[in-house]
């Protein structure tokens, strides 16, 4: 084999390598937030809880409005939530809370949870401070 052969032998097999490395490493795809009134914070008094989903990527808790009627809202990762001082125990079927969210741009129930006021007075922040 020629120097020029072996040489382009080598680029051929780096090139080759380089597309199978980068296939083999997850993407991080995430989904956007555009579907909520971001920055537009609305709240609702005594709602109950009727789950609190403490899933990856991102938490739920659904609830009813005080006419019965169901209410979804999404929210942080359980890693950034345990940082914050939540757990899978901060919420309970059956518990009294108000929800300050951000609401769906579509007008559904729902929207994405920024705070919780818990009946003894305590505040759950889902965001930092800052935003």
């Amino acid at each position: 084999m020629t120097q020029f052969s072996i040489r382009r032998l080598g680029l051929a097999a780096g090139a080759a390598f380089a597309i199978v490395a980068g296939m083999a490493v997850p993407g991080s795809a995430h989904h956007s937030t555009a579907m909520f009134e971001w920055g537009s914070e609305a709240t609702i008094e005594n709602m109950t809880v009727e789950r609190w989903v403490w899933t990856n990527p991102h938490t739920f808790i659904y609830a009813r409005d005080d006419r019965g009627r169901r209410w979804a809202f999404e929210g942080m990762s359980p890693n950034h939530l345990s940082r914050a001082g939540w757990s899978r125990r901060t919420l309970a079927p059956g518990e009294s809370i108000d929800v300050g969210y951000y609401p769906l741009r579509d007008g559904r129930r729902g929207g994405f949870n920024v705070r919780v006021f818990k009946e003894d007075g305590t505040e759950m922040l889902q965001l930092p401070s800052a935003m």
